[in-house]
């Protein structure tokens, strides 16, 4: 009988440490998760900015130099045109 109450110990405390492992395990994926979401809202916002404001210094620079008209959308010297010019 003494070896019965032995080995229920021993499953008890690998159910134990089973149930810590899956707690453990829990607690770090929502940490990760909650990092992510973090990383997002801080990281996001700060990447669309810095491209928005080189495509916008880019656009900015493509006017000054072209103007508003056929070029500054079509480029500078539009493909159908060189083949015209030959």
């Amino acid at each position: 009988m003494p070896r019965s109450d032995h080995s229920s110990d021993s499953s008890n405390a690998s159910y134990e440490s089973d149930e810590d492992y899956r707690l453990a395990q829990k607690e770090w994926n929502e940490s990760l998760e909650e990092l992510q979401q973090l990383l997002l809202v801080l990281l996001l916002p700060w990447v669309g900015k810095y491209f928005g404001r080189r495509c916008s210094y880019w656009l900015y620079d493509r006017y000054t130099r072209i103007g508003l008209g056929k070029s500054f959308f079509m480029g500078e010297k539009p493909l159908a045109w060189s083949f015209f010019s030959r």
